[in-house]
């Protein structure tokens, strides 16, 4: 797939100056945002590429059928928890402390550089193509999901 150029002199807009409307050569998109999504659950009208922020496929479901299943379009493992994270917050699951320190440690690793950097161009696209990222997690509110989700927003994305 090729990809096209940014024009000289581009620079990625700010929350602030998003408008409901933005041109896109010569058709006009309406307004487009980041959904924060479970995966396998059924699409939105409208929801655009999904990306699996996971650390690894669905069990039992073949390659082929990621995307039919509802699962995933594309695999985006770099902004997944690390394996030794989510076992060491499976483990702490029913301790106070176990979610805050998941939530502390995650964020930890989204500082590194090729983490980070998947998170600056997400926000940036988040102006530009409707998408959705998401998780196998049943409730968003205990998932990297919601750490995410601040993350982009820190980071000025438009989030559905």
């Amino acid at each position: 797939m090729k990809v096209p150029r940014a024009r000289q002199g581009a620079r990625r807009p700010d929350s602030s100056e998003a408008p409901s409307q933005r041109e896109r050569g010569s058709t006009i998109v309406g307004s487009v945002a980041i959904r924060i999504v479970r995966l396998g659950s059924p699409r939105a009208k409208g929801e655009g590429l999904r990306l699996g922020t996971v650390r690894r496929p669905p069990r039992g479901v073949p390659k082929a059928e990621f995307a039919s299943r509802d699962f995933y379009d594309v695999w985006l493992p770099e902004v997944a928890p690390s394996e030794p994270l989510v076992k060491a917050a499976q483990a702490a699951s029913d301790r106070p402390s176990g979610w805050p320190s998941f939530v502390r440690r995650y964020r930890s690793e989204m500082k590194r550089p090729q983490a980070s950097h998947t998170l600056d161009l997400l926000a940036a696209l988040s102006h530009l193509a409707d998408f959705s990222l998401g998780c196998y997690c049943a409730e968003e509110s205990r998932c990297h999901r919601s750490v995410l989700r601040a993350l982009l927003a820190e980071r000025g994305a438009r989030l559905a």
